[in-house]
């Protein structure tokens, strides 16, 4: 099956890749595309579907590595904080 024949994840509208290729990046040892895709996830993903992808403990680690949108790292900066206080 060709990657184009695979269902590809909304948040990639603009990338040929599968959910597998996106799970096989976040597993993986390549720090530049790990950053990369978890930016995507956050910046791009519905809330509900970025826990499907990663946890938030690996979003803590990641996240000063994360390339996001001004408005979105406030947002996810806040959050963390919040849930670091419960």
């Amino acid at each position: 099956m060709k990657k184009s024949d695979s269902k590809r994840p909304y948040f990639l509208w603009d990338y040929d890749l599968t959910e597998e290729d996106v799970r096989k990046i976040l597993r993986g040892e390549n720090e530049t595309e790990k950053i990369w895709m978890m930016s995507r996830i956050l910046e791009s993903a519905s809330f509900d579907d970025v826990w499907k992808y990663v946890t938030l403990h690996e979003v803590r680690a990641m996240f000063p590595k994360l390339k996001l949108k001004r408005p979105i790292r406030e947002a996810w900066s806040y959050a963390l904080t919040v849930w670091s206080q419960s």
